[in-house]
């Protein structure tokens, strides 16, 4: 690790001391459904919305005797159709397969629909305590602008501070850089003049603002049109 990136964790640290998950959830599956539901949604519209869903589908079982259809209007204005699907069909699948209970494995988690690396991440770490390190679009903004990663993906950048980061602190982290990039490092306009992280910063340092998902669509992109060329 280096100079630059304990300063960007001790800062992170004293920045957001109290930083934890702004979904509301009480168990394995409040936390799976409210997640599935984040995906390109706020959390605050999450919120408004999970409050009728858990009070008439209280748990995976109730779930599973729903439908997509009868799910979707209570859900429509976190978006897609689709999560509507998922969480039905995850939920079935969890009667079926896992006796009603919300699995507490990445491989067991990641086999329901809709739920990836990220949401199993999420319900892994907190409501099984799990350590893990979600990566979001903030995740990986952040991380990759503050030189704690130097990553295309969301899975390298994972990977990247796992190996950085003590495993005591994976989740806490993630919070500390979601809040982050929420409050300051935001995605078209960062706000890095007020930035207390600008001195110890890689992107602070650089011409061009980093935005790691855009580089990433660029070059891949750039590899396309060189296999038509070929």
């Amino acid at each position: 690790m280096t100079k630059d990136q304990k300063a960007v964790l001790a800062g992170l640290r004293a920045l957001y001391p109290d930083a934890g998950p702004e979904l509301h959830f009480s168990n394995p599956y409040e936390t799976l459904v409210a997640t599935i539901l984040a995906a390109q949604c706020t959390d605050a519209r999450v919120n408004q919305v999970t409050p009728a869903v858990f009070r008439d589908f209280p748990d995976p079982r109730a779930m599973a005797k729903t439908t997509p259809e009868t799910l979707y209007p209570y859900v429509k204005s976190c978006g897609f159709k689709s999560k509507a699907a998922n969480i039905v069909n995850a939920c079935r699948m969890i009667v079926d397969e896992y006796g009603g209970e919300v699995p507490c494995t990445l491989e067991e988690l990641t086999r329901l629909p809709g739920v990836g690396r990220k949401t199993a991440n999420v319900v892994l770490a907190f409501s099984f305590g799990v350590p893990a390190i979600p990566v979001d679009t903030h995740v990986f903004r952040v991380a990759n602008r503050l030189g704690l990663a130097d990553a295309l993906t969301v899975e390298e950048t994972e990977r990247q501070l796992m190996e950085l980061i003590p495993r005591k602190d994976w989740s806490q982290a993630h919070h500390w850089m979601i809040f982050h990039g929420r409050r300051v490092c935001h995605s078209q306009k960062p706000s890095c003049e007020g930035c207390a992280l600008k001195p110890h910063c890689k992107a602070a340092h650089m011409d061009e603002m980093i935005n790691p998902k855009a580089e990433a669509k660029k070059r891949a992109q750039a590899r396309k049109a060189r296999a038509a060329e070929g």
